[in-house]
C-alpha cells in the first residue's frame, strides 16, 4: 500500500481530518454545502385595514402578504404549517419542481388532503436545478387572496448572476384586494351560477396606493432609490383573476428571468405579467439630475373578458433619496404608458421577447423529439339548467358557468389523487382517459358551436417515464375568447411555438422555436391564439395543470398527468410522510 494512500484511509477515519476537508471544500469559489433551512408558518386570522375597510382575513404569521423565503439552489427547505383558522388550507409552493417530492407539492385532493382546523403538516423538499424568483400561496379555494408570500432561489455562493450584480434586490408582489370576503365571492358565484364579484384594488406588496378612495400614503408602497444605481425587482403576479399591466414612468426596464429562468435580457417599458407568473427585472435608477425626484410605478389590468373586471390602475412609488412625496403629490403623478385593457397586439408583442440564454452553462435542453402529441382546447362553457340545480342560473342563457379542457370539466376529487395512485386505487377516484384531442372539433376561435355544454369528470392523462410531451393549448371563443394563464405542477416546460386563430400542425409546426425557446412554469394562452409545450416526464407523481385565474379553476378549467414510476430506484416516487394529511 502506498503512503498516500494510507494518508486518504487515516483522513476517513479521522473526524479531524474530515472537518478540515469539508472546511477546504467550503472555501472553493462556487462550492458550498447545501443546507436546511427551516421556516415555520402559523396560519391565522389577523386584522387588516384597506380602503377603509377593516376586516379579518387569512395570514401567515400575522403578515399580509406573508413571509418571504430565501434558499440557495440545492438547500432544503423545511416548512411546518399549523392551521388555526376555521378553514381547511394546503399550500403551493409555485413552480418548485418537486423532484420525487410531490406530497409536498401542495394543491388540495391532487397531492394531499387539506390541513384541517387545529392540524399541521411538514412541507419538505429541495430546490434542486432552479434559480431566481419563485412565490409560495394557500391551494384551497381562494384563500390564496391573502396567503401569499416570496420565495427567492439565489445561486450557489461563489455563482454570479448572468447579469450585472443590483445594488439592492426587492420582491414586489402584485396583488388584489376585496373589501368583500374572497371566499363568500366565490361561493356565491358558485351559488348563483354567474360570475363573481371582481376585487376593489390591486395591491403592490398589499398597498393599494393613493388612486383609490379612502386610501392614504400609508397605504402606498414606496421604493427608494439611489441615483446610478441599479435594483433588481423580482416581480410576482399574486392576483386571483386578472393579468396585469406593468411600468414605471420615465424607466425602461431589462428583463432578465422569467419563472426562475434565466433569458436573454430585453428592455421594456411595460411589461405583462399573468397571475402565477414571475419576472426578473433590472431598474437603473438616472445618475444625474432626474426630472423629478418620485416617478408612479403602475398596474392596469389586460383582459378581453366580456363579463366585468376590476377595471383601475393601482399605483406605488419609485422615490429617489431625499424625496419626500405629500399625499397630493402622490395623486397628481404622471402614470407610465401602459397599453389599453385590451390591448392584445401589445402583449403579443411583448410575449415574443423572451428566449432562454442557451449558453454553454445554461443550456435549452429542448426536446427535438416527441413521443405523444396533445392538443387541449381551453375556454369557457356552460351547465345547463336542470332541475333540481343546487342554486340559480344567472349564467350566459339561463345556464351556468363552466371551464373546461377539451370539453371536460375538472371535478375535484374527495381524496388525494397522487395517495390514490401510489396506493394503486383508482376505482371511483379517477379514470385514466382524457381525451388527446377534443371528441368533435370546431372552428375553436371562429363561430361558437351551438352545443356549449360541457361534460364532468376526474380523468387523467397517464404516461410512462421519460416521455417526451408536446401540448398545443388552444384558446376558443365559446362565451367569448380570452387568454388563459395555465401553469403546469412539477415541471418547467419549453415554450416552442404561438401564433392566433386555429394551430395549423401543417405549418406552424415548421416554424417552431427548438434552438432558444423560453423556459417557464406558467403560459397565457393568447386570446383567440394557441401555444405549443413541450416537457419531458421525468418526474413521477400526480400533477395537476390548470389556469391560474382563480374562477375558472372553481369552475374546472383544469386537468392531470401521471406519471409512472422509471426502472430505476432515483425514478420512483417515495412513500408518503408519516404526518401526511387524511381526507375526512
Amino acid at each position: 500500500m502506498g503512503s498516500s494512500t494510507g494518508r486518504h484511509l487515516l483522513c476517513l477515519a479521522s473526524p479531524a481530518c474530515l472537518l478540515f476537508a469539508a472546511a477546504v471544500l467550503l472555501a472553493m469559489p462556487g462550492l458550498t454545502a447545501a443546507r436546511t433551512r427551516r421556516y415555520s408558518f402559523n396560519v391565522t386570522m389577523a386584522t387588516v385595514t384597506r380602503l377603509c375597510v377593516t376586516k379579518s382575513v387569512p395570514t401567515v404569521n400575522g403578515q399580509f402578504p406573508g413571509p418571504k423565503l430565501v434558499v440557495r439552489e440545492g438547500d432544503t427547505l423545511v416548512i411546518r404549517v399549523t392551521n388555526n383558522i376555521n378553514n381547511n388550507v394546503t399550500f403551493h409552493w409555485h413552480g418548485i419542481r418537486q423532484v420525487r417530492s410531490g406530497w409536498a407539492d401542495g394543491p388540495a385532493y391532487i397531492t394531499q388532503c387539506p390541513i384541517r382546523s387545529g392540524g399541521s403538516y411538514v412541507y419538505r423538499f429541495t430546490v434542486t436545478g432552479q434559480r431566481g424568483t419563485l412565490w409560495w400561496h394557500a391551494h384551497f379555494s381562494w384563500l390564496r387572496a391573502t396567503l401569499y408570500g416570496p420565495l427567492v432561489i439565489l445561486p450557489p455562493r461563489g455563482v454570479a448572476y448572468p447579469f450585472p450584480k443590483p445594488h439592492r434586490e426587492v420582491p414586489l408582489l402584485l396583488g388584489e384586494w376585496f373589501n368583500a370576503d374572497p371566499e363568500a365571492v366565490i361561493k356565491q358565484a358558485l351559488q348563483t351560477g354567474g360570475g363573481p364579484n371582481v376585487s376593489d384594488a390591486y395591491t403592490f406588496n398589499g398597498l393599494p396606493g393613493p388612486t383609490y378612495n379612502c386610501s392614504s400614503s400609508n397605504d402606498t408602497f414606496k421604493l427608494r432609490v439611489r441615483p446610478g444605481k441599479t435594483y433588481l425587482l423580482r416581480l410576482i403576479n399574486a392576483a386571483l383573476n386578472d393579468e396585469l399591466f406593468f411600468g414605471v414612468a420615465n424607466h425602461t426596464l431589462m428583463v432578465v428571468q422569467a419563472d426562475a429562468s434565466y433569458v436573454k435580457p430585453f428592455a421594456a417599458t411595460a411589461l405583462v405579467i399573468s397571475p402565477g407568473q414571475t419576472m426578473d427585472v433590472l431598474l437603473t435608477a438616472a445618475a444625474n439630475n432626474p426630472p423629478s425626484r418620485s416617478f408612479a410605478i403602475a398596474v392596469a389590468p389586460y383582459t378581453n373578458t366580456v363579463g366585468t373586471f376590476d377595471n383601475t390602475t393601482a399605483v406605488a412609488v419609485l422615490e429617489y433619496y431625499g424625496a419626500a412625496t405629500s399625499a397630493a403629490a402622490l395623486r397628481s403623478l404622471p402614470l407610465p404608458s401602459l397599453p389599453a385593457y385590451n390591448d392584445t397586439g401589445a402583449v403579443a408583442n411583448f410575449s415574443a421577447s423572451f428566449r432562454s440564454l442557451a449558453s454553454a452553462q445554461y443550456p435549452a435542453r429542448v426536446p427535438r423529439t416527441v413521443d405523444r402529441h396533445f392538443f387541449f382546447a381551453v375556454g369557457l362553457g356552460a351547465d345547463p339548467c336542470q332541475s333540481p340545480v343546487n342554486g340559480t342560473c344567472q349564467g350566459p342563457n339561463n345556464t351556468r358557468f363552466a371551464a373546461s379542457m377539451n370539453n371536460v370539466s375538472f371535478v375535484m376529487p374527495r381524496t388525494s389523487l397522487l395517495q390514490a395512485h401510489y396506493q394503486r386505487r383508482y376505482n371511483g377516484v379517477l379514470a385514466a382517459n382524457f381525451p388527446a384531442a377534443p371528441r368533435t372539433p370546431f372552428n375553436y376561435t371562429g363561430t361558437p358551436p351551438n352545443n356549449t355544454f360541457v361534460t364532468h369528470g376526474t380523468r387523467v392523462v397517464p404516461l410512462s417515464f421519460n416521455t417526451t410531451v408536446e401540448v398545443v393549448l388552444q384558446d376558443t371563443s365559446i362565451l367569448g375568447a380570452e387568454s388563459h394563464p395555465l401553469h403546469l405542477h412539477g415541471y418547467d416546460f419549453y415554450v416552442v411555438g404561438t401564433g392566433f386563430g386555429n394551430y395549423d400542425a401543417s405549418n406552424d409546426t415548421a416554424k417552431y422555436n427548438l434552438v432558444d425557446p423560453v423556459q417557464r412554469n406558467t403560459i397565457s394562452v393568447p386570446t383567440a391564439g394557441w401555444v405549443a409545450i413541450r416537457f419531458v416526464a421525468d418526474n413521477p407523481g400526480v400533477w395537476i395543470m390548470h389556469c391560474h385565474l382563480d374562477v375558472h379553476l372553481s369552475w374546472g378549467l383544469s386537468m392531470a398527468w401521471l406519471v409512472n414510476d422509471g426502472p430505476l430506484p432515483n425514478q420512483k416516487l417515495p412513500p408518503p410522510p408519516s404526518d401526511i394529511p387524511m381526507c375526512s
